[in-house]
């Protein structure tokens, strides 16, 4: 059947119902991490494969955060496109060359905010990606510095599955946080059917930024001072360069990024997220683990009152700070610090998981002196009997 000139409209009408979908504030670890890093004006990088949505994803996040969304398609262009082309004047002995910005450009210093969609990047060959080296980092465009409200956000799909792709440059890949992007079947589904997670800016507490800042630097700077040997680390494959690693400008984004993430109180998924997609799985973990160390609560304020005790929920931090606690008796022992731990460990057992305070107790019995008297506390513990026999054999 032939498509008529009165049947058009309504094809549009219906095209219309088709695209009007609404959003809905739904979890999305993956879409927080994105809304934290453009709060946090850093450059981002989404990887996945094609089709599963990363260009309605920035489609709606700019919609979502009231910005012009800006794409530029980095595969079809020149590197002049981005470097600017020369301009000869009147005198250019005396003026010089000046470099004109093409119009997106233009358009976004106008506006004074926009999202910049840098798609296909993985697409783009090497002299655009070298083109592209001052939009990412110093966010000029030939002669025009793009204003603070603009936001860059990129898109690539793996080398495998891109056309004609290329592996992204050291230098580029090192200016981004580089996200995984999947998708969820349910989200998919509810999207299809019209509704759509919604993109807003993480709320930051601005009581808490300070002390977000100071958390963020102690932790980056205490790891670095303990692992000197990941402040710069290039991969030596290719391909790996052409993702995260550590260099000190990642470094500099990932404490913004602690920063940021603990003044908007998210989830220590999103902040792993963010962490390994400016410094790399490895070194991105061995952070993550040191920060957790930070946060563990201090062992002389446990033993000082341990009715008072506020211990982890995860078991591996709880054991974590029950092994210090048990420490701190080792390297200062006396009686009333040795009940001290005994009342910490009964405060465990009240709280949490009784299996984490056999090994804590095990130890704590064997720091047992001849004089000391076996603990009050210790028939809370269980086994009771099982507990007694090892403080008896360690006198």
């Amino acid at each position: 059947m032939m498509l008529s000139d009165r049947n058009i409209p309504i094809a549009d009408d219906l095209i219309a119902l088709l695209t009007a979908t609404g959003t809905e504030p739904r979890p999305d670890n993956q879409l927080e991490a994105l809304t934290l890093a453009v709060a946090a004006d850093l450059p981002v990088l989404l990887w996945g494969e094609p089709g599963i949505g990363k260009t309605a994803t920035l489609e709606q996040l700019a919609t979502g955060l009231g910005l012009p969304l800006t794409t530029v398609i980095a595969s079809v262009h020149e590197p002049s496109d981005f470097a600017g082309l020369p301009v000869v004047g009147d005198d250019p002995a005396a003026q010089g060359v000046p470099m004109a910005p093409p119009d997106w450009a233009v358009q976004l210093v106008r506006a004074g905010k926009g999202l910049l969609f840098l798609d296909e990047l993985s697409t783009a060959p090497p002299a655009v990606q070298a083109a592209l080296l001052r939009v990412v980092l110093e966010r000029r465009v030939g002669a025009l510095r793009l204003p603070p409200g603009v936001r860059i956000v990129a898109a690539a799909n793996p080398r495998s599955s891109a056309a004609d792709g290329w592996e992204l440059s050291a230098p580029l890949a090192n200016r981004f946080v580089h996200l995984q992007w999947t998708y969820e079947h349910e989200v998919v589904v509810r999207g299809l059917n019209g509704t759509w997670p919604r993109a807003v800016l993480p709320r930051l507490d601005p009581d808490s930024l300070p002390g977000a800042v100071a958390r963020a630097r102690r932790a980056v700077c205490g790891f670095l001072e303990a692992r000197p040997t990941l402040v710069h680390r290039l991969p030596d494959s290719e391909a790996r360069r052409g993702g995260p690693w550590p260099s000190p400008r990642s470094w500099d984004m990932t404490l913004r990024l602690v920063a940021f993430a603990t003044a908007a109180g998210v989830s220590r998924e999103v902040l792993s997220m963010l962490v390994r997609g400016t410094v790399g799985d490895g070194p991105g973990l061995e952070l993550l683990a040191f920060i957790d160390r930070l946060d563990l609560p201090d062992p002389e304020t446990l033993l000082a009152d341990p009715a008072a005790a506020v211990l982890p929920q995860r078991g591996d931090l709880r054991q974590a700070t029950l092994d210090g606690v048990i420490e701190a008796v080792r390297k200062r022992p006396d009686r009333a610090r040795w009940d001290a731990a005994w009342a910490v460990l009964v405060r465990a057992l009240e709280t949490g998981a009784p299996d984490l305070v056999v090994v804590p107790a095990s130890t704590l019995a064997a720091l047992r002196r001849d004089e000391w008297p076996v603990p009050a506390e210790l028939e809370r513990l269980a086994p009771v009997a099982t507990l007694r026999r090892r403080v008896a054999a360690a006198r």
